[in-house]
């Protein structure tokens, strides 16, 4: 079937792969412009905002309070049409995408389908250490962290429920540090006095890390001052410490300064340490011949296009821009939203005989959560950290959140467990399916 039946090719067509942060807002963009029509395509019906998805995972958000049906946030634009579906080709010469369930023409194609857990060769580690991309992901991860307390609680064997109790995360950048520091929380003060046989705040939770910091992007002192903040809320941070092995009871670790092996027993790991490109980037370089990065990322033009194909934008996560600063742009939502941006207002001038100059990408800072009352901050203006760290961070989450009534739920959510320091979804709900596992989104958030 042939949807251009539905989607004709008057006016301008601009069709977006992807309902992550920058193909959403290159959509809200274009939803003003009477000279085109949009049709954003999406594996899900709805936009995930992924830097809070380790809320989830630990029990302190819901999914609904983090997620927005796409429809209900662009559905509204006269020129915008939303499909759920799945996007496998593309005929560039054609100016044609192929569905897995029929065929689509465009004027201009804007390519946003984020990145995915990169394992590094290791693929068979997946099903022992998940990742956190996906809400499926995340109430997995969920069921994993409450089912090993509850099993915990009715083994007798000491050191059987020592591995029950031990949480690895495997890679210490924003999400796993974290992560972590909202198991170190949850275990050490959220589930006081909630079991009989065990006592949760004996878990360990242990976050290790391939480089000789954690938090790598951040400057030094902030990196330090993480360390220090995690370590005050029980977590044991390793550094210079390399997986080399992980199995359903636990993970081999290399240490980088001696070359020293160790195995460590735990039933819950989590992997926090590496991401690739969607697939889409591996069929645009395929098919455009398009150069791609080592974590198969699109190397994209100044102005976002894809070389020798000016009617193909890539942005977001899955696109690697290096014409600003020594290094490519990190794979950040205010990245993806101010590409996003960008893209749809080139396409407009475009339609006018006209330009706009290079992508600039307005760098304004970086934020991270280590716990309650504790938080880093590299912005434009200073550095901070503690209290005033997390109360920046608090603003600029609930900022972020595409629609009004997720940022009250979530600041509800938030006033009731910073004062009861209870969550509010700690559920053990069932096993979710691999293929309900692999959608791919922009990550992160910075200011």
């Amino acid at each position: 079937m042939s949807l251009d039946s539905i989607t004709t090719q008057s006016p301008h067509h601009v069709v977006i792969i992807g309902g992550g942060f920058g193909g959403l807002h290159a959509a809200r963009e274009l939803g003003r412009a009477s000279s085109v029509k949009v049709t954003l395509i999406d594996k899900r019906n709805y936009h995930l905002f992924q830097p809070l998805l380790y809320q989830v995972a630990t029990g302190n958000l819901s999914p609904g309070d983090i997620a927005s049906p796409i429809r209900g946030v662009i559905g509204q634009n006269k020129n915008t049409q939303v499909l759920m579906g799945e996007v496998v080709d593309l005929d560039p010469a054609d100016n044609k995408l192929y569905l897995k369930d029929g065929e689509l023409s465009y004027d201009t194609l804007v390519v946003a389908t984020g990145v995915t857990h990169h394992y590094f060769g290791n693929d068979n580690w997946a099903p022992v250490a998940p990742g956190l991309k996906t809400i499926e992901e995340a109430l997995e991860i969920r069921r994993r962290i409450f089912s090993a307390f509850e099993k915990a609680e009715k083994e007798p064997d000491l050191e059987k429920r020592k591995a029950l109790l031990t949480f690895i995360v495997i890679g210490a950048g924003p999400t796993g540090v974290e992560l972590a520091g909202a198991l170190a929380e949850m275990a050490h003060q959220g589930l006081k006095d909630c079991f009989h046989n065990i006592d949760p705040s004996e878990a360990t939770v242990l976050l290790l890390q391939g480089a000789d910091r954690i938090l790598p992007t951040f400057p030094e002192d902030l990196s330090a001052k993480a360390k220090e903040e995690l370590e005050g809320l029980g977590v044991t941070v390793r550094t210079n410490a390399r997986a080399m092995d992980i199995d359903p009871n636990g993970v081999t670790v290399k240490s980088k300064l001696d070359d020293h092996i160790e195995y460590i027993g735990a039933t819950t790991i989590l992997w926090a340490a590496g991401v690739k490109a969607s697939p889409m980037a591996e069929v645009l370089g395929n098919r455009t011949s398009v150069a791609l990065d080592r974590s198969g990322r699109v190397m994209v033009e100044p102005n976002l296009t894809v070389a020798d194909h000016p009617n193909i934008f890539v942005i977001g996560d899955v696109a690697n821009f290096s014409h600003q600063g020594s290094e490519s742009l990190p794979g950040l939502a205010p990245v993806a939203q101010q590409e996003g941006v960008y893209v749809a207002k080139l396409v407009q001038q475009r339609l006018q005989a006209r330009t706009l100059p290079p992508f600039y990408y307005a760098d304004s800072g970086t934020l991270a959560m280590i716990g309650r009352n504790q938080a880093v901050a590299n912005l434009k203006f200073g550095k901070f950290s503690g209290f005033t760290a997390w109360v920046m961070w608090v603003f600029v989450h609930i900022l972020f959140l595409i629609e009004f009534d997720n940022q009250i739920l979530v600041m509800i959510q938030w006033g009731w467990s910073y004062f009861t320091r209870q969550g509010g979804a700690r559920l053990i709900t069932n096993r979710t399916s691999p293929e309900e596992s692999s959608i791919e989104h922009e990550s992160a958030v910075k200011v």
